[in-house]
């Protein structure tokens, strides 16, 4: 089902009303900031009526039934699958990434493959890993391990769980800021909680999307509380969650069950530069609403 844009407004413009009267419609669609502007993007089929719609009620109207709109009456709940994928290109993309790379390295069994993608490069030598230095590995360009951790999984569970998670706050990312806003966060949140987890607890094996992740959660959280969007209203209890989920971590319990180490810094590390950039991206959104 293509999708074409159906309204382009200032976004000093309200659309919460109108977007939540989609929602409780059943109405696919979704909206995008460009520079100074919000785009709303429906399938082309529905397109005409979604515009004739926001004529007739651009704030929403919490008594409207579907059979007063004039949209069609089988209107799908949401888009399929591989719609919602090709509108969330880079969070698909780093997903499929991550799965090429858990069968490149067999989820963590390979060692000779994931010494293409670990922070440090190391050498097995017997049943210990001999890293190479920080300043040597940057030294000989192999600058992509800052970021190229973030593709390494140990295991399905761990893979499942970040993917999961993944696709849930980048895609409410993308669909809110855009695509390079996306992959400029995916990077800065694999950099800083990387760097954490290496300074932390000095040369180790360590990967997976999880300080990205908390990165996200932060971003998402304190852009929501200052700019609100239903883009990121995020399921109730779900930041609590994730929150204490860190706590638990951080306790050491997760480790002493034989669920292997965790990489708490890059939790931290990510979760507090993703507060970071949701505190500034949400103060200039909100500015611009105020404008």
């Amino acid at each position: 089902m293509k999708a074409v844009e159906v309204l382009r407004l200032p976004l000093a413009v309200d659309l919460a009303g109108f977007v939540a009267l989609l929602r409780r419609l059943q109405v696919p669609h979704r909206v995008v900031e460009e520079g100074e502007e919000q785009v709303l993007w429906a399938p082309q089929a529905i397109a005409a009526d979604v515009h004739e719609l926001y004529q007739r009620y651009p704030d929403g109207n919490a008594d409207l039934q579907l059979a007063d709109t004039g949209l069609p009456a089988l209107a799908p709940a949401r888009p399929s699958l591989k719609d919602q994928a090709r509108a969330a290109k880079v969070t698909t993309f780093t997903l499929f990434l991550c799965l090429l790379v858990a069968g490149i390295t067999n989820l963590g069994d390979n060692l000779a493959t994931i010494a293409w993608f670990s922070f440090l490069p190391f050498q097995v030598q017997g049943e210990y890993l001999y890293f190479t230095g920080f300043a040597q590995s940057l030294a000989e360009g192999q600058w992509w391990r800052l970021v190229s951790p973030m593709l390494l999984h140990f295991g399905v569970l761990h893979l499942a769980m970040n993917g999961m998670w993944y696709w849930e706050l980048g895609r409410r990312i993308e669909s809110r800021q855009g695509p390079l806003m996306l992959l400029a966060l995916t990077l800065l949140f694999s950099l800083v909680s990387n760097l954490a987890q290496h300074f932390t607890s000095g040369p180790g094996l360590f990967g997976g999307l999880s300080g990205v992740l908390y990165g996200l959660l932060g971003h998402v959280w304190l852009y929501h509380k200052l700019a609100p969007s239903p883009q990121f209203s995020l399921p109730r209890g779900v930041l609590g969650m994730m929150l204490i989920w860190l706590l638990v971590c951080l306790s050491g319990v997760v480790g002493k069950l034989g669920f292997g180490e965790i990489a708490n810094a890059a939790h931290v590390g990510g979760l507090l530069i993703g507060c970071l950039t949701g505190l500034l991206g949400g103060m200039v959104a909100r500015r611009k609403l105020a404008a």
